[in-house]
Order: C-alpha cells, then sequence, then structure tokens
C-alpha cells in the first residue's frame, strides 16, 4: 500500500513538473525575442542588398559608417540604396510591425484569435479617411492639409480608423460583456459602409487620382519615400510606445473584465488606449501603404502558438516578426514578376486567406454563429 501511494505520489509530482513545464514558456519566449531579432536584421539586410544593384550589405554598412567620400559604392547605388531601397525597408518593417501588433491588440481586447483591423472594418474606415484626403485634398479639406502637411494624410487615416473602431466597440459590448459574434456581423456593416463611401469618392475623382487609388487600393510599398517615413513612422511608433505597459491588462482581460477589474486593472482605460492605439497604427500605415491585410491575424496566431499567450512577450514578437515577414513578403512583391512589381496586398491576401480558412475550421466549434 506504501508503495503504491508513494508511486501515486511521484506520477502526480511529476504531472505537476511537466504541466508547469508546458505552461511557462518564458524561457523559450525570450529565445524566440531574440531570434526574431536576429531575423529583422537579416530581412531588412536582405531587402537593402536584393535587386538591379549588386552591392554587398558590406558595401551599405561601409558606406554608412565612411560617408559618400570613401565610399565603396557608386553614385547609382547609392540613390538606389539609400533613397529607394532602404526608406522603403523601414517602412515596411514599420508597417507590418503595427499591423501585427494591433492584430495582437485587439484579439486581446475581444478575447478572440479572429479579431483583426481588416476582418473587422478597422482598415475599412481608415481607408475612407485617407481616401477622403487624398480626393477632397485640393479642395474641402485643403485646410487640412495646409495645417498638417505631410501629417494630414495619416491623421485622416487615422481618424477613419478611430471613428470605425470607437462604433465598432459600442455596438459589440453590452452590459460589459463583448459579443464576438456581434463583433464580427457590425465590422462586416461598417466594413461595407466605408467601402460604399469609399466608392462615392472613387467616383468623384478625376483621371490621375483614380489611377493612384486604384494601384494604392491593392497595398504596396512602391513609392516609399523619406518623407512618408517621416509623416507615417513617427505615429506608428507612438501608438505602439504604451502598447507594453498594457501587456499586464490585456493578460488579466482572458478572465473576463470583471475578473480584469478585481484584480486591479482600470479596465476601461485600458480599452480606451488600445482602442486608440490600435486606429493610430492602422491609420498610418493604411495611409502609406493601402490595404494589406491578413498580417495583423496570422502574425499574433502564429507566436500564439509557439509562445503562449501571455501579452508580455507576444506584443513585442509580433511587432518583429510582422515587421520581418511585410520586408520579406515586399522582396517578393518586386521580384517575383521582375521588372514589373507584384501589389504587396496580392501577396498577403493570397497567403493570409487560406490560413484564416484553417483558423476558422479550428475555431468554428467555439464560435457561436
Amino acid at each position: 500500500m506504501a508503495f503504491n501511494d508513494a508511486m501515486a505520489g511521484l506520477k502526480q509530482m511529476s504531472q505537476t513538473k511537466a504541466r508547469r513545464h508546458n505552461g511557462d514558456r518564458t524561457a523559450l519566449a525570450i529565445l524566440v525575442i531574440a531570434g526574431l531579432v536576429l531575423v529583422s536584421m537579416a530581412a531588412l539586410a536582405f531587402s537593402i542588398t536584393t535587386g538591379a544593384s549588386n552591392a554587398s550589405i558590406i558595401d551599405v554598412i561601409g558606406s554608412m559608417v565612411s560617408g559618400e567620400a570613401e565610399s565603396a559604392l557608386s553614385v547609382r547605388d547609392r540613390i538606389v540604396i539609400f533613397d529607394i531601397r532602404l526608406p522603403r525597408a523601414i517602412l515596411g518593417f514599420l508597417i507590418g510591425g503595427g499591423l501585427a501588433v494591433s492584430g495582437a491588440v485587439m484579439q486581446g481586447l475581444f478575447r478572440n484569435p479572429l479579431a483583426d483591423p481588416g476582418l473587422i472594418g478597422v482598415s475599412a474606415g481608415s481607408s475612407l479617411g485617407a481616401v477622403a484626403m487624398i480626393v477632397l485634398g485640393g479642395s474641402v479639406l485643403a485646410p487640412v492639409v495646409h495645417l498638417f502637411g505631410i501629417f494630414s494624410l495619416p491623421i485622416a487615416a487615422f481618424v477613419g480608423g478611430l471613428i470605425t473602431t470607437i462604433l465598432l466597440y459600442r455596438i459589440a459590448t453590452r452590459h460589459g460583456q463583448t459579443s464576438i459574434a456581434t463583433m464580427l456581423l457590425a465590422g462586416i456593416a461598417l466594413g461595407s459602409l466605408a467601402l460604399a463611401a469609399t466608392g462615392i469618392l472613387i467616383y468623384m475623382a478625376d483621371d490621375r487620382q483614380l489611377r493612384d487609388l486604384t494601384f494604392w487600393s491593392m497595398g504596396s510599398l512602391a513609392g516609399s519615400t523619406w518623407s512618408k517615413v517621416a509623416g507615417a513612422g513617427p505615429i506608428i511608433i507612438l501608438s505602439l510606445l504604451p502598447l507594453p505597459f498594457m501587456a499586464r491588462g490585456l493578460n488579466a482581460l482572458t478572465l473576463g473584465e470583471a475578473a480584469a477589474f478585481h484584480m486591479g486593472v482600470a479596465v476601461q482605460r485600458l480599452k480606451n488606449v488600445a482602442i486608440v492605439s490600435v486606429a493610430a497604427a492602422v491609420g498610418a500605415s493604411v495611409a502609406v501603404s493601402g490595404g494589406i491585410g491578413f498580417v495583423g491575424i496570422v502574425v499574433p496566431h502564429i507566436l500564439r502558438m509557439i509562445i503562449g499567450p501571455d501579452h508580455r512577450f507576444l506584443l513585442p514578437a509580433s511587432a518583429l516578426l510582422g515587421g520581418s515577414l511585410l520586408v520579406i513578403a515586399d522582396v517578393v512583391a518586386r521580384t517575383i514578376v521582375s521588372p514589373a512589381e507584384l501589389p504587396i496586398g496580392i501577396l498577403t491576401a493570397g497567403v493570409g486567406g487560406p490560413f484564416f480558412l484553417w483558423m476558422l475550421l479550428r475555431q468554428r466549434s467555439r464560435l457561436s454563429l
């Protein structure tokens, strides 16, 4: 009997240790984040050195350190590297990171892995604001352009995304509880309304604006310049700065809003900061790149399967992986049909669509649709 009791005790202890081992992924998460830092650096180097120019990353770094006078790069290579590829790579990394972190935050806020700025209408609202500024910036919205300059387009997209996000949250939340089914359906409705209004604005556009809007709507990093980095980059970075401080609150929200409140989380303030941050990041990204979908849903889901749902690690890992994937996707988009360029939104949709269907099939037993 004593032997059996001892064996049962040892078995229970081993099971407990196994559960702890499987549940605590802190060491793994830190290792993954460290690896993603290296992957990010490699992705940026790959983007900068891939293309018509034969310059190596060593030549590029040497040019940065020594200056133009002693650079091993030719004048043509310096123009290609520093005026075309470098701002494009930096902007792509910021946009990818912003979209991925926004997706992770929305999934934590709504407590559902299917939440994504593109799927629930936030990106459509941001697109509406950006299109309104492009079409009406020379007439009705001219005072806004004069007031904010290069920031007018990201700000307009931010306002459109913010309004859409607030409406979505108001509709989907009742008595402190967020209905996932209502959220998805309301997102479809709000996205459709935003697309309808966008269609009206496109109908009002002239030929030059129409050509720009057609290519912009497909999603692309073509035409990335330092002025676009200066216009959208600070907004994306500022919107991401408060998010690491929200990790504890987002972790607590997984237990429900009431439980999070009793754990000392300022739930309403957390919601407000999350909504504004997501709207700013998505709005600035959409303003300069157009519609790039599925980054916000694919990246956090992959990382959640690897390092777990702890937002202390999920948010920085999402920023690194999202930025790296979009930079690599941009390289593929501009080389796969060279010398032409495939819109990056088509590439991300082609990969993200099947992935989302797989996720939906996995989650369908938990959806009340």
